[in-house]
């Protein structure tokens, strides 16, 4: 049996610089090096023939966690996504202090261009969450 090694999430988007950008703040995340020969990945993506697709990805610098990818697509997003990322910012934190930290980063985001949706508070079962649209409107969750 085969085991999977490594993996990206991709995400369809109008702005993959942009939004390459805005994830690479939120993860602290870095855009791989430019492809040799290229000063700048919109001079790499210039010398391509224009029915290639236009991509930006970022990476965790230790390379522990997977990679983004963002691809330019010509349609918007319509409906919810079927896929998420949750934002790990609250583990092992309960109660107010955990909702305090999720309420930071999410003041955090927000000043990067996130929207905030929803605040989940602890009900006795489930700990705080709040659910955030990125700048693109693709839903995440801070947890």
């Amino acid at each position: 049996m085969s085991t999977i090694k490594q993996f990206q999430v991709t995400f369809d988007c109008a702005e993959p610089a942009r939004l390459a950008a805005f994830w690479c703040e939120v993860l602290g995340y870095v855009v791989p090096t430019v492809p040799e020969g290229f000063a700048t990945w919109e001079e790499y993506h210039l010398s391509l023939p224009p029915e290639d697709e236009v991509y930006f990805a970022c990476a965790d610098p230790s390379g522990a966690a997977p990679r983004l990818l963002f691809q330019r697509v010509p349609e918007g997003k319509i409906v919810k996504n079927r896929v998420h990322l949750d934002v790990r910012i609250g583990t092992g934190l309960v109660g107010d202090e955990r909702l305090a930290t999720l309420e930071a980063e999410c003041a955090r985001l927000m000043a990067l261009g996130a929207k905030h949706v929803l605040t989940q508070r602890a009900d006795g079962i489930n700990e705080s969450c709040i659910t955030m649209q990125d700048i693109e409107g693709n839903e995440f969750c801070l947890a």
